[in-house]
C-alpha cells in the first residue's frame, strides 16, 4: 500500500509508535519511505506531497516483470498514468487506474 503524506519522517514515526510498524528505509532523494506492517508480506509506502489528499491509499501489486505485466494490462486497454518509473537498484513502478478512476500500482523489486 502507499499513502501520500506531508512529512514522511513524522508519519513513519507515527506508524511505528502507534501501530508497531518497522521502518525499512527513508529514500530522501525520491521522497519515499517504507515500513513493514504486522501483516506478512505487506509494506506501507509513504510518498511525500505538499498537499496530500485524504483517502488516497494506493494498493501496490508486486510483479516479477513490470514490462510484461504492464503490456498485458495495456493490451486490454487499461489506462496508465505516464511512463514506468525506475529507481535503479531499487524498484520500478507504474500507476494505472480501474474503471472508477481508483489508482493502483505495479512494482518490480530491483534490489534482489
Amino acid at each position: 500500500m502507499a499513502l501520500s503524506v506531508r512529512d514522511r519522517h513524522a508519519s513513519a514515526k507515527w506508524y511505528e509508535d502507534n501501530l508497531g510498524f518497522k521502518l525499512l528505509y527513508h529514500f530522501d532523494d525520491a521522497g519515499w519511505s517504507e515500513l513493514r506492517t504486522k501483516t506478512e508480506g505487506v509494506t506501507l509506502g509513504l510518498g511525500e506531497q505538499a498537499e496530500p489528499s485524504p483517502g488516497n491509499t494506493v494498493p501496490v501489486f508486486g510483479v516479477a516483470d513490470i514490462a510484461a505485466a504492464r503490456a498485458a494490462l495495456e493490451n486490454v486497454h487499461v489506462k496508465f498514468d505516464g511512463e514506468t518509473e525506475t529507481i535503479e537498484g531499487m524498484v520500478s513502478t507504474a500507476t494505472f487506474y480501474d474503471p472508477d478512476g481508483n489508482a493502483l500500482m505495479l512494482a518490480q523489486d530491483l534490489s534482489k
